[in-house]
């Protein structure tokens, strides 16, 4: 079993430094890398068993994003956005000394490795897009907006567990030990209480959400979409609220033009617990 090594890199935002947590599985001297990111309530340790399994044969790197897990929470909740992400996983990239690298995004991870494989010269050789595209169902952006950044707070991990599972039903089916694995990466014990890992800060943006702003951010993505030089897969759960298979279907003839894999059973997004996920990733890669 490949034990994850804890990092921090610092990198700069218009508020000072601040601390980025990373893990990483693997040889650290390998130089084909896997940079994994995570949807936006979701950390760094929903990758620990695709790193398992890849980490034999490639570095595998995870990184909290700013806000989540054990990295900084940043002192103006207007930075949470993907400019900011980007910047945040440069310094990554740097402190990583890799000339390029493979992006496995899944959800927001996605949107962020659209952003950074969109600008000249970035180092992205391979881009997995895992549930998302530039265009987002604004349903679906309420639903997600109905709980992030809402405060919880449970008597016990049980209760805690529960509701993280509720609201992650999209995810499909898993196994009662993969699922507790999922409910404790988000959740942190403070004072005898079980809450989220996340600043609630995050959930902001999802206030003055509305139609008409998420047509000007999908005008964005589609423009940095278009730019994407890098090999692309786009994988797309069967019954995602996030990702249609209309955009899907505008995607495979834009850009890149990625492959396209429909994984069956499942809403938004894929977790990549599970082998024949996992394999997916394998093959492109490899």
């Amino acid at each position: 079993m490949l034990t994850a090594r804890l990092h921090t890199v610092q990198w700069l935002s218009p508020h000072g430094l601040h601390k980025l947590a990373y893990r990483e599985w693997g040889d650290p001297d390998n130089p084909h890398v896997l940079l994994c990111v995570h949807g936006l309530t979701r950390s760094s340790a929903d990758f620990e068993t695709m790193a398992q399994e890849l980490g034999k044969n490639l570095r595998v790197v995870a990184a909290d994003m700013p806000g989540r897990g054990t990295s900084d929470w940043l002192p103006d909740a207007a930075l949470y956005g993907v400019p900011t992400y980007v910047s945040a996983c440069v310094a990554l990239v740097a402190r990583l000394n890799a000339g390029t690298l493979d992006w496995f995004g899944t959800s927001m991870g996605g949107l962020i490795g659209m952003a950074y494989a969109s600008l000249p010269n970035n180092p992205i050789r391979k881009l997995i897009l895992n549930d998302v595209g530039p265009s987002l169902n604004f349903s679906a952006l309420q639903r997600i907006g109905d709980y992030v950044g809402k405060p919880f707070e449970f008597q016990t991990l049980q209760e805690a567990r529960q509701y993280i599972r509720t609201i992650s039903q999209p995810f499909g089916p898993h196994t009662e030990s993969q699922w507790n694995e999922l409910c404790d990466s988000v959740l942190l014990e403070k004072n005898g209480h079980w809450q989220p890992h996340y600043d609630p800060a995050i959930g902001q943006a999802f206030q003055n959400l509305s139609e008409s702003t998420t047509l000007l951010h999908e005008t964005a993505l589609w423009a940095a979409f278009d730019a994407i030089k890098a090999d692309t897969l786009v994988v797309r759960g069967e019954y995602s609220d996030l990702l249609s298979k209309q955009t899907v279907a505008e995607m495979s003839q834009r850009g890149p033009k990625p492959r396209v894999i429909e994984v069956h059973g499942v809403g938004h997004a894929p977790t990549f617990m599970q082998n024949e996920q996992i394999n997916i990733v394998r093959d492109f890669l490899f």
